[in-house]
């Protein structure tokens, strides 16, 4: 279903834009004719040129809010988003995607010392610094900072830095156990 809409989008923006093409060829035409002495045509040629414009915004707008929606996935998926979302974008999406991840990570390294500053972690300020986890489905082997390995397997619960497991919980690995 998503992707069937994603295809009606995509072929909505090309019928605007052929839309705006006809337009404009039109009002080159009129505009030729409206220079050699037939002013009946400025009000026509006013009126298309209102209508490329607006189409124009609304392209503009509905990019600009997808940019938006792309961004805030970098955020709550991090750096690496499933294929099941990446199948829904075009290759520039994609590309533009990467660009975003890479300028955070370089900020992120920028600031905060010789490690850097995860800006992603504690999206919401924390109320305690460990957590309990359940575990939804098998992960494999999970190092916390002290070297500890801890096997994620399915429905085992854990008590973590919440650091360390907030961004498996955003990515459904885990989920904080509210007792």
């Amino acid at each position: 279903m998503a992707a069937e809409r994603c295809l009606e989008l995509t072929d909505e923006m090309r019928q605007a834009l052929e839309e705006m093409r006809a337009l404009y060829e039109r009002n080159q035409a009129d505009v030729s004719e409206a220079k050699s002495g037939r002013t009946d045509l400025i009000f026509l040629i006013r009126f298309r040129h209102c209508c490329l414009l607006r189409n124009q915004r609304c392209l503009l707008a509905y990019l600009y809010d997808r940019l938006l929606r792309i961004r805030a996935l970098r955020w709550e998926y991090g750096s690496v988003l499933p294929n099941t979302i990446q199948f829904h974008m075009s290759s520039e999406e994609v590309e533009w995607f990467n660009q975003y991840k890479k300028s955070l990570a370089t900020y992120m390294r920028s600031v905060g010392g010789e490690e850097g500053l995860d800006l992603t972690q504690d999206i919401k300020p924390p109320k305690s610094l460990y957590i309990e986890v359940r575990c939804l489905r098998d992960h494999g082997e999970f190092e916390i900072d002290d070297g500890t390995t801890i096997l994620l397997k399915k429905n085992s619960q854990h008590f973590l830095p919440r650091w360390k497991c907030e961004q498996l919980i955003r990515q459904g690995v885990l989920e904080h156990v509210l007792s």
